[in-house]
């Protein structure tokens, strides 16, 4: 199978000047020679922490910024050199942004984007009652934006973004701020349009989307790739390893401190819940540590259990977490 987008020891810097009386130049490095390959037809997760270079990463490959170094080609073509040739082909979409014209209808938005990719009007015709049927928004074509809901201008946005029917589609974390139900809706929508044949770049934060959705998944951090495999295989980074939840309840800085302590170290997570505080261990030997930390005297009223390990502690291993 061809592969759609081709990544190469792919840097970007970005410079600029701080200080007021004297100018310094300074530098920043978003991406460190990340290397990578998308199929023909694969939904491929970019997942990482913020300011990891998985934003960057998007907007090179759709030709809104240039690289420092290294090759991106998008369906061959090299998108520094060629941006024009790849355009055409391909679409972006930004979540948790106003993409689209909240005064205009659904329908009237997708006919506005179609003009701007310049679609004939015939194949409009045909064209945005299709998308509107995908995005399962028939119904409320002819409403304004401003009255829909979040989910559904999130699902109105993606298929925005098949008006010139692209072959690479760059998903930029399409569901974030939904709620559960439209976020299942859009991870549907996703699967729908790899399925006709879309090839899909995904960035999220959500582990359960991105194991759901996925063939293969990159984890990036400080712009360094630090794995790439199926979901399956990144989560056997954890295999050997159980996961040691306990919960403090009201908790002292003399508990916490006594129970990372005992459990060898820092939390892999860390979460506060109201009155309560949530730390997670991995480790090798989760009986002993159970046992271990069930008889610190400050854990009274404190649960503690073990839950096997799973791609989100896979991705905590590798890029770290933090209490």
């Amino acid at each position: 199978m061809a592969a759609s987008v081709v990544v190469e020891n792919l840097e970007r810097v970005y410079s600029y000047d701080t200080g007021f009386w004297r100018r310094r130049r300074k530098e920043v490095q978003a991406l460190a020679g990340i290397s990578f390959s998308i199929q023909e037809g694969e939904i491929f997760g970019l997942l990482g922490p913020n300011g990891a270079g998985k934003t960057t990463t998007i907007k090179i490959l759709s030709t809104l910024l240039l690289p420092t170094a290294g090759r991106a080609e998008v369906l061959g073509v090299d998108v520094a050199r060629y941006p024009g040739r790849v355009r055409p082909y391909i679409n972006v979409v930004f979540g948790g942004e106003r993409t689209l014209y909240w005064r205009l209808s659904g329908r009237e938005n997708l006919a506005y984007f179609a003009d701007l990719y310049r679609v004939p009007p015939r194949r409009q015709r045909e064209l945005i009652p299709e998308l509107l049927e995908l995005a399962g928004l028939t119904k409320a074509a002819d409403r304004r934006v401003e009255t829909y809901s979040k989910g559904m201008k999130q699902r109105l946005s993606v298929v925005r973004g098949l008006v010139n029917d692209p072959k690479v589609l760059f998903l930029d974390e399409p569901t974030i701020g939904l709620d559960p139900t439209g976020a299942q809706e859009l991870r549907q929508l996703v699967a729908q349009l790899a399925d006709r044949g879309t090839t899909i770049l995904l960035t999220t934060h959500y582990m359960h989307e991105a194991e759901f959705l996925c063939r293969r998944i990159a984890i990036i951090d400080k712009g360094r790739l630090r794995a790439l495999d199926t979901p399956a295989a990144l989560t056997l980074l954890a295999v050997g390893l159980s996961v040691v939840e306990v919960q403090l309840r009201g908790p002292s800085a003399a508990d916490v401190e006594a129970v990372r302590r005992t459990a060898g170290g820092e939390a892999v997570r860390s979460l506060n819940l109201g009155d309560r505080l949530l730390l997670e261990f991995p480790t090798e030997r989760p009986e002993e540590l159970v046992e271990a930390l069930r008889a610190l005297p400050g854990l009274a009223g404190s649960a503690v259990r073990t839950r096997e390990a799973t791609l989100e502690d896979a991705y905590l291993r590798l890029v770290g977490g933090g209490a």
